[in-house]
């Protein structure tokens, strides 16, 4: 099955989602179509199989960024929570691939996947903003994790001085907003 799944992640980031089939993904893990029909009956079966298990890899990172986060100073914790979203799908391309492509998987894995990420942001925005309403902390979440994919989007841009310069931007931008949590 990881052989099946592998191949499925460098399919996805070669073709996409759509132009993928189940036969290429066979193909490309020396398999027969039987045995990956055997343990995925759908194509979004198996994209939903990867995102599952990079979801757990990405919740596993976030669970580090929340304990480690009581030690940070607020830039240290912007560049952390940037760092560690573009590294992960810098890691992991089919997750990047698969999470983009609209109608690639059940909007409830999305949504779930989604709403765990934000989770953890609310725990850590909460860590180094103890004064924050509690109806405040979703909407933060919501802010930083957009923060966190714009640093995903400038990761791609050319050349790599400008793209150097614009993170930095970003980041102090992030960390400027965490600061203006933290004084409420």
């Amino acid at each position: 099955m990881a052989a099946l799944l592998s191949a499925a992640s460098a399919c996805f980031v070669e073709k996409g989602f759509d132009a993928t089939t189940m036969t290429e993904i066979a193909s490309r893990a020396e398999a027969s179509i039987g045995s990956l029909y055997q343990f995925f009956p759908t194509k979004e079966a198996v994209a939903e199989a990867l995102m599952t298990h990079h979801a757990s890899g990405l919740n596993e990172a976030m669970e580090r960024l929340v304990a480690q986060t009581p030690d940070w100073t607020t830039e240290e914790l912007a560049a952390r929570l940037i760092r560690a979203f573009v590294d992960y799908r810098k890691q992991h391309p089919a997750f990047a691939t698969l999470a983009e492509t609209a109608g690639s998987l059940p909007s409830l894995l999305g949504r779930t996947i989604r709403q765990r990420m934000r989770d953890y942001l609310s725990q850590i925005i909460a860590i180094h903003a103890p004064g924050i309403a509690a109806g405040e902390l979703r909407p933060a979440a919501m802010v930083v994790q957009q923060f966190m994919k714009a640093a995903v989007a400038l990761d791609s841009e050319q050349p790599a001085t400008l793209r150097k310069a614009a993170q930095n931007q970003l980041q102090q931008a992030l960390s400027l907003y965490l600061r203006e949590l933290a004084s409420r």
